[in-house]
């Protein structure tokens, strides 16, 4: 049974939570802000201002634009706070001319950061949050979304934009959104053979990016009903047993499993560790082709990560 679609596991430990009307015992109530949430590293030419967020479209007129289905509506009302990030006209990645979207880390309260790192760290993490794209949201080629991440000390804030060094040291998954909407998950895992030939057979169709990462599922889930709509995203990462290739990665797109991949290896150390999440968006790729054509903007609320085990 799950407890949510922000919690999409029958049993956990522990955990936190920033939606308000989520009350379950041994979940800590948290509000949306950057120091109770541990949130650092935050990339400097970018913002993610706490807002007020539109209203949701009404079902009818979601249903008539086909942005959304009619079981997409959530039984959970529409977060009354959110982090808004702006994606500028020509914007693309935050390194870019145009910067868009935001990115920082987002490690949790202190007790979530401590059960992922003190001793020999928590190894079953849940991570999620929900999103809104806005009415009229172009998609151009893609773009990334939040997600999660780990590794050893500092190499785990080095594993993404193409980086090929020190990969054994790292992982980062994070949902990426495709042109009309379709999803994946974009990810960066050791480059082991297997983890290779395991996520290489994700259906419905899964490639690997030269000098990048992995494209996990494209076309498993989309996006559109995310268009003038709150949808959830749910991450569970399993860490493997050092020396074994017995790690797990899943992701549920409003409480749907979408993604299920087994056997892989996230960690080579014991020293690896889930670290909370990579709370990166943007439109890209980075060439000027990848760009929002217009000023456009998304929302991100309802922050939650339990412990599993």
């Amino acid at each position: 049974m799950q407890h949510s679609h922000l919690i999409p596991v029958p049993k956990f430990q522990s955990g936190f939570t920033t939606c308000a009307t989520l009350v379950l015992q041994d979940i800590e109530q948290v509000v949306l802000e950057d120091a109770p949430l541990g949130v650092h590293k935050v990339t400097s030419r970018t913002s993610h201002h706490l807002v007020a967020p539109p209203p949701p479209l009404p079902s009818s007129e979601a249903l008539e634009s086909g942005s959304r289905e009619p079981e997409a509506d959530s039984r959970w009302p529409a977060p009354p706070r959110a982090w808004e990030a702006l994606y500028p006209k020509g914007s693309i990645n935050p390194a870019a001319p145009i910067p868009g979207g935001f990115g920082f880390y987002l490690a949790g309260p202190a007790p979530f950061a401590t059960k992922l790192s003190s001793g020999t760290g928590a190894v079953h993490v849940v991570l999620s949050y929900r999103m809104m794209l806005q009415e009229g949201w172009e998609w151009v080629k893609g773009g990334k979304l939040p997600g999660i991440f780990g590794g050893e000390g500092d190499f785990s804030y080095a594993c993404t934009g193409g980086r090929q060094d020190n990969r054994c040291r790292c992982f980062n998954i994070r949902p990426m959104w495709r042109a009309q909407g379709l999803g994946e998950l974009y990810t960066y895992l050791p480059l082991t053979p297997s983890n290779r030939a395991r996520l290489l057979a994700v259906p419905p169709m899964s490639k690997e990016n030269p000098d990048y990462g992995v494209s996990v599922g494209r076309g498993a889930f989309t996006f559109t009903r995310a268009v003038g709509g709150w949808i959830s995203l749910a991450f569970r990462v399993k860490l493997n047993a050092v020396g074994h290739e017995d790690g797990e990665l899943e992701l549920w797109v409003d409480g749907r499993s979408v993604i299920n991949v087994s056997g892989l290896t996230f960690r080579e150390s014991d020293g690896a560790r889930i670290k909370g999440g990579h709370f990166q968006t943007f439109f890209g790729g980075h060439q000027d082709d990848w760009a929002s054509p217009k000023d456009q903007r998304a929302w991100f609320a309802d922050v939650t990560g339990v412990v599993i085990e």
